[in-house]
């Protein structure tokens, strides 16, 4: 199973302290011919997260990318920013059971992770948890239901 959408990118975002994992992560989706769409940034260079967060989390709410995956330091203040958005439930995912449940329980559609605090083996397990596990739906699509502000 697969929440991998046909001719649908994903999309990817991080500012300069997860560019190298977000490069990493690039290498799995590639490795699995799943196609992306980088949203930047392309260093290590200092940058701020909200440049490349809105860009995502844009194009995530208008069906041009599904699902997102974004990385910074902590993962907070990206995971803050692309959550202003109103279609879009990021996730804060530092562990795989953390994804498998932000899918199951929030149908989260961007999963973030900190770049600063997880390694490689680790980011794999939660970026594939999180693209091949379904919303469960039921009792979670009325909670979901009630975060937007409208």
């Amino acid at each position: 199973m697969t929440i991998l959408k046909e001719n649908i990118p994903v999309g990817l975002a991080s500012d300069h302290a997860g560019y190298e994992l977000k490069e990493y992560v690039k290498q799995l989706l590639t490795e699995k011919s799943i196609p992306f769409h980088d949203f930047g940034t392309y260093s290590t260079e200092s940058v701020d997260y909200p440049d490349f967060a809105h860009p995502l989390a844009i194009a995530v709410e208008k069906g041009e990318c599904y699902p997102g995956i974004a990385v910074c330091g902590s993962g907070n203040g990206i995971n803050m920013t692309l959550n202003k958005h109103q279609g879009i439930r990021a996730a804060l995912c530092w562990i795989e059971e953390i994804s498998r449940l932000a899918r199951l329980h929030n149908d989260a559609n961007v999963c973030v992770m900190p770049g600063r605090f997880i390694d490689h083996p680790t980011a794999k397990s939660i970026v594939e948890t999180f693209l091949s596990t379904p919303f469960e739906g039921g009792r979670h699509q009325k909670r979901i239901g009630k975060i937007p502000i409208i």
